[in-house]
């Protein structure tokens, strides 16, 4: 199949290649060229082509509110509620999704229904149950729980030999629980260490629900390289982050979505914590844009989700750019730097031949403004049309 009339993004240098058609072959991008070649074809209509997108902060089994999670819910009930999120997140153009806590490992047992054929989802990189202290912020929610660094180190072990792909702690606080604060680390130096020694042994990493600065300089120096929120970063801890590398999640959305949070069934509290957190929070990313950290897209909600006649994902997007990042990172954020975070860029995040067919078609050019993305009207994961909405010919 070609994909004809399409203007091809570069996610990476910011280029537009105009008026070009793209191969799809046995699920891979064949080639990008200025003819099309022999076979099927099908007109883009001059649309904006970019990579199929990548949310990496992702729970696709959670229960709104958290009070109401059944900690014993059968497995598969779990897996049906997950599966719809899945497929709402797939027509949204997420065709790659980084779960960081799943009730009942539902992101693995979804992902292994999905090799078999039976589902239609995202490509799933999955962590299984993340891990916390008792009495943790995640505790009562499915996490494992673990107290001391031995027992982080073996936790972490059987979520690994579970099939998980990366390993999720939780360092601090947060807001979904009263009494949680952000500047108190709630796992030990030695904890954080002892688990991630357990992820290199297995050549992965670990990513931490990480509050504030305190605990993610414990982290760095630990070793972890990837966290989420940082609802209270300071300008040193930035500066650390982008010179180490590392990987930052900010999920703006949960302090940005209070009318969505009621809809759908938050506590009253938690919408009010949300609220009085946003602030900081957004000024915390606004100095992390400004050091230069590596922003990936998660939104810690499930990613297909409807908010302001968009997605989570999209929405996320455009409060990125409104934290500073120009719509090029913003839109890298949920393509080529968060397939670079998965270890995946040599198969997903970019439209280059070689590469999975993963690819979204939008009608204006989303490097301009990112709110291009809110038109997505073709979406096709590994070769395969997920959704069509392009006018008829």
């Amino acid at each position: 199949m070609w994909l004809t009339d399409a203007r091809v993004v570069d996610v990476v240098t910011g280029e537009i290649q105009d008026g070009v058609s793209v191969e799809v072959s046995d699920g891979r991008i064949g080639a990008i060229s200025r003819q099309p070649g022999a076979g099927e074809r099908m007109s883009l209509g001059g649309r904006y082509l970019v990579p199929g997108l990548i949310s990496v902060h992702t729970h696709l089994s959670v229960v709104y509110p958290f009070s109401a999670t059944d900690e014993n819910e059968n497995p598969g009930l779990t897996v049906l509620r997950a599966y719809g999120r899945a497929q709402d997140a797939l027509r949204a153009g997420v065709t790659t999704i980084r779960c960081v806590h799943e009730l009942n490992r539902a992101d693995l047992l979804l992902a292994e229904a999905a090799r078999a054929g039976w589902v239609d989802v995202p490509r799933i990189v999955g962590a299984g149950r993340a891990i916390s202290t008792p009495g943790g912020h995640g505790d009562g929610i499915g996490s494992a729980i673990a107290d001391g660094p031995d027992a982080f180190r073996e936790a972490a072990l059987a979520e690994l030999d579970a099939g998980c792909s990366h390993i999720k702690v939780f360092i601090t606080g947060g807001i979904a629980n009263l009494g949680e604060t952000f500047d108190h680390p709630e796992m030990s130096r030695a904890e954080m260490r002892a688990t991630v020694d357990a992820a290199t042994e297995r050549d992965t990493y670990v990513v931490a629900h990480a509050a504030s600065s305190q605990a993610i300089n414990w982290a760095l120096d630990a070793g972890i390289r990837s966290f989420e929120h940082a609802y209270d970063l300071d300008e040193d801890t930035a500066g650390r982050m982008a010179a180490e590398g590392v990987f930052l999640t900010p999920t703006l959305c949960v302090t940005s979505s209070q009318e969505w949070m009621r809809w759908r069934g938050f506590e009253e509290f938690q919408i009010e914590k949300s609220l009085e957190v946003h602030p900081s929070h957004l000024a915390s990313i606004r100095r992390a844009v400004a050091a230069g950290v590596t922003m990936v897209n998660g939104t810690d909600y499930p990613p297909g989700d409807p908010i302001d006649d968009t997605s989570v994902t999209v929405h996320e997007m455009g409060l990125m750019e409104g934290a500073g990042l120009s719509p090029q990172l913003a839109l890298a954020g949920a393509t080529s730097n968060a397939a670079r975070l998965l270890g995946m860029e040599e198969e997903i995040g970019t439209v280059e031949e070689g590469k999975v067919a993963d690819l979204v078609a939008v009608e204006e050019n989303p490097l301009a403004d990112v709110a291009a993305m809110r038109d997505i009207s073709f979406v096709m994961q590994s070769g395969r049309v997920v959704r069509d909405d392009r006018p008829a010919a």
